[in-house]
Parts: C-alpha cells; structure tokens; sequence
C-alpha cells in the first residue's frame, strides 16, 4: 500500500474503542506527568511499560506514544506558569513563555503552546507518512564523525546564542559538561570524580539540576522581590484567548520550528531538546520582533514548542525503520516491541503494518486529543497563578523536592537540587545563561562518546573527525553562527561611524 493508504488504514484501526481509549489514557497521563516536575516522559512511559506488557502491542505502544506526547506538552505548562521546566525540552519555552506570564498573558501563551503542539505533530505526522523510507536511508550516512559535529557543533551554537554575551553562555556550558563527566565512565569504568561517594558512580540527574537551576532559583528570587510574582486578575474567557496579532506572529514560528523540529527527530540524542533550542535561536534571527523575543514574544514560545513536539514525532522514523531508538522514551518502546515479540526495523512495515501504521496514525489522533483536553483548562492552570504566594511557594518546593527523589529515590539529588537552586541564583544575578548549563549537561556525554568511538575507529587518528562532508558542513554552520554575529556588529559599526563621519564633513563644509 502507498503512503495515504497506509495512514487510512491505520486510522481505521485507531478508531476503534480499544486503540481510542489506550490513546486518551496515554494523553490524560502524559499531561499529568509533565506538569509534575521531576516525572517526564521517561518516568512517565517506564511507568506505564509494565502495563503495556498485558495489552495487546498496538494498544500498549499507542498508551507509551500517548504518554511521550502528553509529558511534552505538560511540561511546558509548568514552565510558562512557574518557570519550573517539567523536563528538558521545555527549558526554553520558559525564557518567554514566563515573561508573558509575568505580563499577564499565561492565558494566551499556554493557547499558543497547545494549538501550535497540534500543528507541529500534524505536519510532522505527514512528512513521516510521505518520508519514512527515504529519511531512514539518510540516517545510515551518519557515523560517530557526523554524530560529533552535530553535537558538538550544536552545544557551542547554543551556548553562544542563550546569552546576551559569549561569556553569559560560555561559562554555564563549561559547567555542565563537567558535570556530565562525574560518574562511571563508560568505556572504561573508572569512577570519575566521585570523591568517594558511591551514589555518585551514577553522575548527575538532569532533573534535580532543571528544576533547581530554575524552580529553587526563582523561589530565592520571589523571595528577594515579591513584586517579580505574576500578577493575574480574574479575566473572562475571550481574554485568555490570544489576541489577532498574537496569533499572526505565531503562524510564521510554527512553520519554522515544526520543520526545524522533525529534522531533528530524526538524528540521535535529545532531538526535542536540540530542536527546542534551535527553534529559539532562529527566530532570534529570523523574527520581525527578534528584539523583543527573551522579554515575553510570542515567537519565543510558538517556535520552540512547535520544533519538540514535531522532534517528538519524527523520532518514530529511526524507531519503526531501523530499530533504533534516538531517546530513552522509545528504548522503552523498543523493549515493549520485543517483549511482544515485533521486531522493528525494514522489515516492521512489511511484515505488521498493523503496528506500523497504527502507531503512527495513534500520535495525530493523541494530539488531537491534546488539544480537546487543554484548550478548555487554560483557565485552570492560569487560576493556579491566584494561589497566595504564602501557600504556592511552599507547594512549589514540595513538589520540586519530591520530584528530584523520586527519579532514582535518592537523597543526594535533594542535595543537588538545593546547590543548584542557590547556584542558579546566584548565576541569574550575574546574568548568566542558566540554559546552556543545561544543554551542556544533556550533550557532554554524547560529545565524549561519539568521539571515543571515532578514536576506536580510526585508531587513533584524528583527521577521521574531518574527512566527511556532512561533519564539515556542521562545523561550518556553527562557525559561521558563533562569528557571523560579532562580525556583522563589527562591520555596521565601522560603516555608521564612516556614515557619521561624512554627515560631520558635510555639515563642516
């Protein structure tokens, strides 16, 4: 059958009563799990894995797809109303999406995060319907030299652009791929920089240190001036809606980020967290209103949110036609697929196109049900915002101190969050880039292991790193990212002052 009969037929079997409710379940779930910070998508679907075991397989791969879907757009919740991420591919969605909250639009920034979700999945859903057998394809041109210029390439752009200046971003960065290198190493399995302590050997979780770098830091930061706190007045529901010129200037972000997010979906590592931030960076450079994005813009919402939500999809495409899966959401499907007995792979599309096509038709369907859910609770999570700060600040710290232990049950991360929420803090004053800590912590491992398998590989040699194209052309783009910029300032100064020093003769003369 041909791509469209593929998706009709998987409709056809989602739109049974068992499929439908395995895929509202996942959905209602996954939006619970990621307002909670500290849960995600990956607590959320190992949660879920053993129930998944006594279902039949397309209903139990729909109810973990259901959850990935759920936990993205919940996490974003937390992060628009409480600057507190939900996990990491919402961190950038609280850069703006606070800033309108703060301003009195939370209303209008949790419609545009939903609506723009649902653009994003359903163009997403379509080039992985019309593109699976030729992306997949590409995906095996890529080896640890590509995977390395990606990464790396991709750390040092981000580190650079999250800041106001190269040192805002830089120095966070460093500190988060030091903290990535603390733990067992994994070639060799010396224990690095554990000092002796052995729950350590594990390294450092990436939720504590979110939801410290973030949620702590904003409560010492309320604390200091009460007056940062949002201000939300009891508002009608029309005023929660977006107005006609904020749903203009979203249109253009969620065109740009759900095709910025589906290329990364389908690449290794955290593609929602890569394309989130990407997203962000090129409405930065792109945008009419690029000057306002990091104060309360729309696009600074709009875009990122579209790119994790379409990486969230396009990450099906390496899962279903190669058996790899590029996040620890779809190890777990994986293991699902073989604990039922489906071999993913070239093979899955042939041999259960049952599977195949109902998975995919399953995350259209979720995200429309994402959007029937949210929609009409937008006034509700705005409502949290009416809370006294005398009851939600001691709610917030709760549920960020039972988050942090509960991703390994493991009082050292109660430690970590509380550091880290004071380092935050104390980083936020000086006007770091808390962003780049974060990205530096999610891709240093990557980095150190894509380029110790190239080492493995080329014994040694490093010229292996620069013999492919493609690993080229990424250093190429991160170089002319992280120095276009300063040139450009350069060469506008040099040509106002020539401009200002003939208007001088002129007016001289």
């Amino acid at each position: 059958m041909n791509p469209w009969e593929g998706l009709l037929y998987g409709l056809e079997l989602v739109f049974t009563p068992e499929l439908l409710l395995a895929a509202f379940i996942g959905a209602a779930a996954g939006t619970a799990i990621g307002v909670l910070p500290g849960l995600g998508p990956v607590a959320g679907a190992a949660l879920i894995l053993p129930l998944t075991f006594t279902l039949p397989p397309a209903a139990g791969l729909i109810m973990i797809a259901g959850v990935y879907a759920g936990s993205m757009y919940g996490g974003s919740t937390t992060s628009v109303l409480m600057n507190m991420p939900g996990e990491a591919a919402s961190v950038v969605t609280a850069i703006d999406g606070y800033e309108m909250t703060r301003q009195g639009r939370a209303g209008p920034a949790l419609s545009i995060m939903a609506v723009g979700s649902f653009i994003a999945g359903t163009v997403a859903i379509i080039l992985v319907t019309l593109m699976s057998p030729l992306l997949s394809n590409v995906a095996l041109l890529f080896g640890s030299a590509e995977y390395l210029a990606l990464t790396l390439g991709g750390l040092l752009v981000l580190a650079r652009v999250s800041g106001g200046s190269p040192a805002s971003g830089f120095f966070p960065m460093v500190l988060g791929v030091l903290l990535g290198t603390v733990g067992v190493e994994g070639v060799t399995g010396i224990f690095r920089y554990t000092f002796g302590i052995q729950q350590l050997a594990l390294g450092f979780s990436l939720v504590p240190v979110a939801i410290g770098l973030y949620g702590i830091a904003e409560i010492f930061m309320l604390i200091e001036d009460p007056d940062r706190a949002a201000k939300v007045k009891s508002v009608k529901l029309r005023e929660l809606m977006p107005s006609r010129e904020e749903w203009r200037r979203a249109w253009a972000p969620w065109g740009r980020g759900s095709l910025l997010g589906f290329f990364f979906g389908l690449l290794p590592g955290p593609s929602a967290t890569l394309s989130s931030f990407s997203a962000y960076r090129l409405e930065k450079a792109v945008s009419k209103n690029r000057d306002q994005i990091g104060k309360g813009a729309v696009e600074g919402v709009a875009g990122p949110e579209a790119a994790n939500n379409a990486a969230a999809v396009g990450s099906l495409v390496p899962l279903l036609s190669l058996g790899l899966p590029f996040s620890a959401t779809f190890a777990l499907m994986l293991a699902a697929m073989v604990v039922q007995g489906i071999q993913p792979g070239p093979l899955l599309i042939e041999q259960r196109p049952d599977i195949f096509w109902s998975l995919i038709a399953s995350m259209y369907v979720a995200n429309v049900m994402l959007l029937i859910l949210n929609l009409p609770m937008v006034g509700l999570w705005v409502s949290v915002l009416r809370i006294p700060k005398s009851m939600l600040m001691p709610g917030i710290i709760v549920i960020a101190v039972l988050g942090a232990y509960s991703t390994r049950f493991s009082m050292l991360d109660v430690y970590v969050l509380m550091v880290l929420g004071a380092a935050g803090y104390m980083l936020r004053k000086l006007d770091f880039a808390l962003a780049s800590m974060i990205v530096g912590l999610v891709l240093g491992p990557f980095i150190e292991k894509h380029f110790r398998e190239g080492m493995f590989l080329s014994r040694g040699d490093l010229s292996y790193f620069f013999d492919s194209g493609i690993a080229l052309a990424f250093y190429a783009v991160a170089v002319v990212v992280m120095l276009g910029g300063p040139i450009w300032n350069l060469l506008r100064k040099r040509l106002i002052g020539d401009e200002a020093e003939k208007v001088k003769l002129e007016v001289e003369d």
